[in-house]
């Protein structure tokens, strides 16, 4: 077992895959088909799991301190504040990720960094102290060059989490080089580290990426210069081959995989609508057997709780966990998101005829909320999706996401993919419950593989899973409730919305 910096304990044997797709059975029983639920299947010589912003942000530094040409960030938000170690630094260079992008532009002259943010997001930057001050200098750079992206319908947002090393080295998940991010594992309510740049105490914050090199990372920068290009009608040339930045510490769990990039991409302009991820979140909830299990920041979309619904009206269909935070981020975001939430939890709990759903939020030791950014899912032991979409509408078809999923019909050996597969998602509940995760496997065991009656068992310390319940909604929450103004599922959807709001 290898203990990262961040205290996260990192699985051995990584699993190797094969070099096709398989035949027969196990090709026509897979979730990724490029051109339906994925956009394309890339291998990887390693691919590596990160939950929680420490690890993250310390990797991400790690890389970039091993950049020879170009790195690429590609984000909903970006803050020049953020600390990278902000409780022990063990790095070189400086610990803010803004003065220590212009640290490594100088240090490396070949070095280009380019950063692609949204472009209402931008509005977030002006009371940030030193943030607009960097912002406004790379506007107009040369070697780190920022740009807003606008290349998206009408209110939606950019929400993609990619960062690019030299097109060797790929993270793509839920985790925004921002505020707020970063926290350990532990989430303790006495965490040094977790505060804002202006020493400000911030709650703890629950979230996932992955990291990834070989042609996977190269197919994820074909896809951030893509977006580049959109955004600005620049194209960025690739760097020349050789270069392998990958983190040190970072232990890999799977070695030489085949995994599946899905995207969401609203129609614009000329560019076509793409739904890979919902193309992908629908197959998988009508594949699973025993167990689904998802960690999303919202359950806001209707098709996906009729979905479940409908998967547990079935007399042997499977359990259903969810994990939600308490409530969601921002006036606007609580009034929508949780409205709906409450409306279709009890579409889904009139159709738990068999007492297979559960939906939870975790707290920390303390009892304080832990906010779940995470968007992770996990298809019993079969596949595991990560990546930047929410169970929201926006998500679905509106906003640009990028989910990497990776699926254990693909493996040489499957059941040791199913293994590891299970053990990620043990990992996941251990760290809500404050358990090992051997003991998850062990309540699984002796719960006859009920997710349900394992979280039963261990749930009972002061680190823990609480249910949420749906509440009475106020007048102004029934209207806005699933309204396509906030949550909208197309381009064309907001636009009739809007439309029966104008006069005439």
């Amino acid at each position: 077992m290898h203990t990262g910096p961040s205290g996260t304990t990192h699985r051995p044997t990584p699993v190797r895959l094969p070099e096709g797709r398989g035949t027969g059975a196990q090709a026509a029983a897979s979730l990724l088909v490029p051109g339906e639920t994925c956009w394309a299947l890339e291998r990887t010589n390693r691919f590596a799991v990160i939950i929680d912003g420490a690890d993250y942000f310390r990797a991400a530094k790690a890389a970039i301190l091993k950049a020879r040409h170009h790195v690429l960030l590609i984000g909903w938000d970006f803050d020049a504040r953020v600390a990278m170690e902000p409780e022990r630094q063990t790095l070189p260079g400086p610990n803010r990720i803004g003065r220590f992008l212009n640290w490594i532009a100088r240090e490396r002259p070949d070095l280009q960094v380019r950063i692609l943010k949204w472009d209402l997001g931008f509005l977030r930057t002006l009371g940030r102290g030193e943030t607009p001050f960097f912002l406004l200098n790379w506007l107009v750079g040369r070697k780190i060059r920022l740009k807003l992206d606008g290349a998206h319908p009408a209110g939606a947002a950019h929400h993609m989490k990619l960062m690019i090393i030299d097109d060797a080295l790929a993270f793509c998940g839920g985790i925004d080089m921002t505020v707020g991010r970063w926290d350990t594992r532990a989430h303790r309510a006495d965490c040094a580290g977790r505060t804002s740049p202006r020493g400000s105490p911030l709650g703890p914050w629950h979230d996932a990426t992955t990291c990834a090199d070989g042609p996977l990372a190269r197919r994820l920068a074909e896809l951030a210069r893509e977006r580049w290009h959109r955004a600005t009608g620049e194209r960025l040339d690739a760097p020349p081959p050789g270069s392998d930045p990958w983190p040190d510490g970072l232990v890999p769990d799977f070695l030489d995989a085949q995994v599946g990039i899905a995207r969401t991409i609203g129609a614009y302009k000329d560019y076509p609508q793409v739904c890979e991820v919902e193309a992908l979140t629908f197959r998988a909830i009508a594949a699973a057997r025993r167990t689904l299990y998802i960690e999303s920041q919202y359950f806001a979309s209707r098709r996906i709780a009729e979905a479940i619904a409908a998967r547990l009206r079935e007399p042997d269909g499977p359990e259903v966990v969810i994990i939600n935070p308490d409530t969601a981020d921002g006036w606007l975001e609580a009034k929508a998101m949780d409205s709906a939430r409450s409306r279709l939890l009890r579409l889904v709990q009139r159709a738990d005829r068999h007492g297979r759903f559960r939906i939870f939020h975790p707290v920390n030791a303390a009892g304080q909320p832990i906010y779940v950014h995470a968007k992770i899912l996990c298809v019993d032991d079969m596949l595991l999706k990560i990546g930047s979409a929410n169970l929201n509408n926006r998500s679905l078809g509106y906003d640009t996401e990028c989910d990497v999923a990776i699926e254990a019909a693909a493996c040489t050996d499957p059941a040791q993919a199913r293994a590891l597969i299970a053990r990620q998602r043990d990992d996941l509940l251990a760290e809500h419950l404050g358990q090992s995760a051997e003991a998850v496997a062990a309540a699984l065991e002796a719960a006859g593989g009920s997710l349900i009656g394992a979280i039963a068992a261990l749930d009972a310390g002061p680190k823990r899973l609480l249910p949420l319940h749906p509440r009475p909604l106020t007048a102004d929450e029934e209207i806005i409730a699933e309204s396509d103004l906030v949550d909208p599922e197309r381009p064309t959807s907001l636009r009739h919305e809007l439309r029966g709001l104008l006069p005439g």
